[in-house]
This record gives C-alpha cells, sequence and structure tokens, in this order.
C-alpha cells in the first residue's frame, strides 16, 4: 500500500510533464504551419550547399527542397510528435521524441528562412562548433569542479582573464604558446582563490564566483582602457594556424567541420576524452565523485576531501583559462572589454544540460554553438527576423534549457557544500 501511494505523485509528474511536451509539440507545428509556411511564395525553393571550400576533394550536389511543403512536412512530423507524447505511445524515451522535434522544427525554420536563397548547410555546423569551444572549456571546467562538491560560477571571470593574459603576453613576446601558458595559470590562481573561500573560509561558493567575475571585469576593463588603447602593440598577438589534417578533411560535410581547426578545437576533443576516462575509469574519479556525492563516507575511508577539492577546482580553472585564450591568440586576434559575453556562465548550463558528464557537456555545448551561429548566420542572409531577437537566440536557449530541465537532471549529492571534519 505503501509503495502504491508513493508512487502516485511520480505517476502524476510524468503526466504532466507528457502533456506538457505535446501541447509544446503541437505549439512548434502551428509555428511552422501558421507563421513560417503561410508566407512563402508557391513555387519557392531552399538550396542548401553541403561542400565547403572552393575545390573540395569530393564534391556533393546541392540540397534543393520545396520551400513551403519542406516546412508542412516538418509541421506534420512535430504534430504527429505531440499525439505520440500525449497518448505516451513513446514510453520513458521522450528525450528521443524531443529530439526529432527541434530537428524538425530548426530544418523548418532553416528552409523558412532560406526561401529563394541558399545557404551552406555545412557552414553553420562548421560555426556551429568553433562558437562551441569556448563554451565547452567553460563546461568541462563546471565538470572539473562540480563533480568535487564546488560549485565554479567564477569560469566567465576565468575566461575573461585567461584571454586577457593570452593576449598580453602573446603580444610581448611574440609567441602565441607563451599566451596560452600564461592563460592557463591565471586561470589556476582564480580558482586557487575560489578554492580558498569555498573550502578554507567556507564562503558561500555563489558569491564568491560572482566576486571574481566582478573584479575580472573590472580590472581588465580599466587595464584595457588605460594601457592597451595606448599601447596597441601589447594586443596584437599571433593567431594559431589552421591544422588541416590530409585525407580526413576530404571526408564530405564531415571532413570540414571536424579535421580542420585550429589548436583549441583539437584540445577540446582530446579534453573530452581525458577528462571523461579519469573521472569514470580510474581510481582518481572514483575518488573525485565520491567526494562529490558523500565526502563523509570518502573521509571515513582514508580519502583527504578538501585536498581533492582543491586540487579538482584548480585543474578546473587551468581548464578555463585555456579556453579563455580561444578568444584572442584562437580566434579574434585581439582582446576587448567583455568579450567573453557570458559564454561562462553558457558553459554552466550546458554543463547542467550535460548531466554533470564531460562527453554530455560537450554535446550540449554545440547546442549553444549552433544557436550562436545560426544568429549570425541569418543576420548576414537577411532575415526577416529582427537583428535583436537573433542576437538573443543563444540567451534564450541557454534560458529554456535551464528550466526545461529543473528537477529532471541530478546534481552530485555534496555540490556547493562545504565539508566539515570532525
Amino acid at each position: 500500500m505503501t509503495t502504491a501511494v508513493a508512487a502516485i505523485p511520480a505517476a502524476r509528474g510524468v503526466n504532466r510533464r507528457a502533456l506538457t511536451l505535446s501541447i509544446l509539440y503541437f505549439v512548434l507545428a502551428a509555428i511552422l504551419v501558421l507563421v513560417f509556411g503561410a508566407g512563402i511564395e508557391p513555387g519557392a525553393e531552399t538550396t542548401f550547399k553541403l561542400n565547403l571550400g572552393l575545390a573540395p576533394a569530393i564534391t556533393l550536389p546541392d540540397l534543393v527542397v520545396p520551400s513551403a511543403p519542406t516546412i508542412y512536412l516538418m509541421a506534420g512530423i512535430c504534430a504527429f510528435c505531440g499525439a505520440l507524447q500525449l497518448t505516451r505511445a513513446i514510453g520513458a524515451r521522450w528525450a528521443i521524441l524531443l529530439t526529432v522535434v527541434l530537428i524538425a522544427f530548426i530544418f523548418g525554420f532553416l528552409t523558412w528562412s532560406g526561401a529563394g536563397k541558399s545557404m551552406s548547410l555545412v557552414g553553420i555546423f562548421q560555426s556551429s562548433l568553433y562558437r562551441a569551444v569556448p563554451i565547452a572549456f567553460g563546461a568541462l571546467s563546471g565538470v572539473m569542479c562540480e563533480r568535487a562538491g564546488v560549485v565554479n560560477i567564477a569560469i566567465e571571470g576565468m575566461l575573461l582573464s585567461g584571454a586577457f593574459i593570452a593576449a598580453v603576453v602573446s603580444s610581448a613576446t611574440g609567441n602565441n604558446w607563451f599566451g596560452v601558458i600564461g592563460a592557463v595559470i591565471v586561470g589556476g590562481l582564480l580558482a586557487w582563490l575560489l578554492a580558498i573561500l569555498a573550502i578554507r573560509y567556507r564562503v558561500n561558493q555563489i558569491i564568491a564566483g560572482l566576486v571574481i567575475n566582478i573584479g575580472a571585469v573590472g580590472i581588465t576593463s580599466f587595464v584595457s582602457t588605460r594601457v592597451l588603447q595606448q599601447n596597441q602593440a601589447l594586443n596584437t598577438p599571433p593567431r594559431f594556424d589552421l591544422i588541416v589534417l590530409p585525407v580526413l578533411s576530404d571526408i564530405p560535410i564531415i571532413g570540414p567541420i571536424f579535421f580542420s581547426g585550429n589548436f583549441f578545437m583539437y584540445a577540446v576533443f582530446a579534453l573530452v576524452i581525458i577528462i571523461h576516462f579519469a573521472l569514470f575509469y580510474t581510481r582518481y574519479g572514483l575518488r573525485v565523485r565520491s567526494v562529490g556525492e558523500h565526502p563523509r563516507a570518502a573521509d571515513t575511508v582514508g580519502i583527504n576531501v578538501n585536498f581533492t577539492r582543491y586540487r579538482n577546482v584548480i585543474l578546473g580553472g587551468m581548464v578555463a583559462g585555456l579556453g579563455g585564450a580561444y578568444f584572442t591568440v584562437g580566434s579574434t586576434g585581439a582582446f576587448e572589454r567583455e568579450m567573453t559575453a557570458g559564454r561562462g556562465y553558457i558553459g554552466l548550463a550546458a554543463m547542467i544540460f550535460g548531466g554533470w558528464t564531460p562527453i554530455g557537456a560537450f554535446l550540449a555545448s554545440l547546442v549553444f554553438g549552433f544557436a550562436d551561429a545560426l544568429q549570425s548566420r541569418l543576420s548576414i542572409l537577411g532575415s526577416p527576423v529582427p537583428s535583436e531577437f537573433l542576437l538573443m537566440v543563444p540567451y534564450i536557449t541557454t534560458i529554456v534549457v535551464v528550466a526545461g530541465l529543473v528537477g529532471r537532471v541530478r546534481m552530485p549529492a555534496a555540490d556547493g557544500t562545504p565539508y566539515v571534519k570532525e
């Protein structure tokens, strides 16, 4: 009897989620039909280019689709998924259904935006990966810290400080590798400060992180205005060149996306694999996860809880500092005030979306990178959507993802809780 009574709230929660998702799918289908499909001229076509570069080794024909029928087809898919969700025919695999609906809606939106025009689908995906790189560094930093039980809101400040130091050191030395090393060091130092405040003095971890963020913004903005603007030689760092892998880069579609990038893109791939293996397949990872889940039990078996947290927070800060270097020596080539533009906070959202796992965090970063690339590409194409709304796309995506995941993902049990040894 007790088990049956306890199952009632859970069943109600599942039913409420199924109803909410089905309504969402029907609303998206209605938007595709009434907003996007209704304004398309008869006979209009959308061309998606599947080649990137002037002379690819293997050329694929362009994908040309009739605009209005394609939009209506995508609307039908969304409505069908809504019906499946409403009848709960899909069972517990609601995430698969949600993925199908999002892909259908995005493809319908792209078809509407490019009606009568052409757009490079491979170019959008490539730009998505590039824009996801700093977000992924921030997300991986968050995974390292929060798996050990420390909330790292200071990722934004670490990214910004890393970008600043990388620009200055690379410009002064003429060597971008020195700039990367400087960015990693400053990220580690800021993380060490956060660890002292959060672990030793047990300051509220959210407040400690915000203090570091505000300090980083203030110091970098002041020095940029007073020093870098008067000494442009200190803000002209050399950038990393593209590393094009032979043969692999010639593979259609995926070659230009995954095998033609700079050092930072390949570093993200390597870190995702290394951190995932370290956290889930080594003794080190078992200790880190035990400290993040149940520090008192970990202490009982002889694990130094606070040392483990110090180490992971500093390592996470170094990852964030490396990600900050991307903004200057890997992308724009110069430091600008507040150039990270909230990517550290978006990285935290990607970490949550990815379920506090390295691979999940990276895949979630691609979602946010796609949203960022989409608004940039649509503004170039002259989309009828106002530019102000396009600029909001990455941040709206962040809000929707985080709000939609409340209560559906489980954070490490001791995350954000200081440990006091008895």
